[in-house]
């Protein structure tokens, strides 16, 4: 899951990029709106932590401007703005949700996990297809009941998978979501770990849909499209 953070304060920034990589979590960070408007209006991120005391172009423009738009990411404001007031313009602006500093980082945490679950039409953090099963609060995975020992970078290609289960996912889809802006992309990288995982997790979940990417689905309901 790829997650942008824009937040003026490098302290605080670093600090939230730290807490946010060490779960899983892909970060991109932005210093100021106009820097933090144009990241969200051209990549696509799976969630966005967005200050509204921001230099050059304040949070609530930036947030206003990408609903206008059209971009649809969930957002959550991170403030040291708590008056009850603040928090209804974040809203009405198009937050999804809303944390005012000083913050505790497993709160962030826990909505952030929360925003992308159901951003993918998830209400649980347990996701199960056939076997499988993933666990995005822990970042476990499992076959059956038995724990599978995954990379960090196999872990996010799966959680994706698994969070957009049963639609087929493009490998440039994937890239998008997996890898920060600096990564250098590489479409085999995805096959690669395709295959790593198959291997790893035995249970045939993970379809290849020729020409046009991978699905996750229940074995049972795999095509003879299934390939690698």
């Amino acid at each position: 899951m790829r997650v942008l953070v824009v937040e003026d304060d490098r302290d605080l920034s670093r600090q939230l990029k730290d807490g946010l990589a060490d779960s899983g979590y892909v970060v991109d960070c932005a210093f100021d709106g106009e820097e933090g408007h144009f990241l969200g209006d051209t990549e696509p991120y799976d969630a966005i932590v967005l200050d509204l005391g921001l230099p050059v172009m304040d949070g609530i423009s930036v947030l206003e401007r990408w609903r206008r738009d059209g971009r649809a990411m969930p957002v959550l404001i991170l403030t040291a703005r708590d008056r009850w007031s603040d928090k209804v313009a974040g809203i009405d602006a198009g937050a999804d949700d809303y944390v005012a500093k000083p913050f505790h980082m497993e709160e962030v945490l826990a909505r952030i996990r929360a925003l992308v679950r159901r951003s993918a039409g998830h209400a649980s953090n347990l996701v199960a297809c056939g076997p499988l099963e993933v666990d995005t609060r822990s970042g476990r995975v499992s076959v059956d009941g038995q724990p599978v020992k995954l990379t960090s970078h196999e872990y996010r290609l799966i959680a994706y998978l698994m969070l957009h289960k049963d639609r087929v996912v493009s490998r440039t889809e994937l890239i998008e979501h997996l890898y920060d802006q600096d990564f250098d992309r590489d479409s085999n990288t995805i096959e690669v770990f395709v295959g790593r995982l198959r291997k790893k997790i035995g249970a045939p979940v993970i379809e290849t849909i020729r020409g046009l990417g991978y699905r996750v689905t229940d074995p049972g309901e795999a095509t003879a499209d299934d390939a690698n």
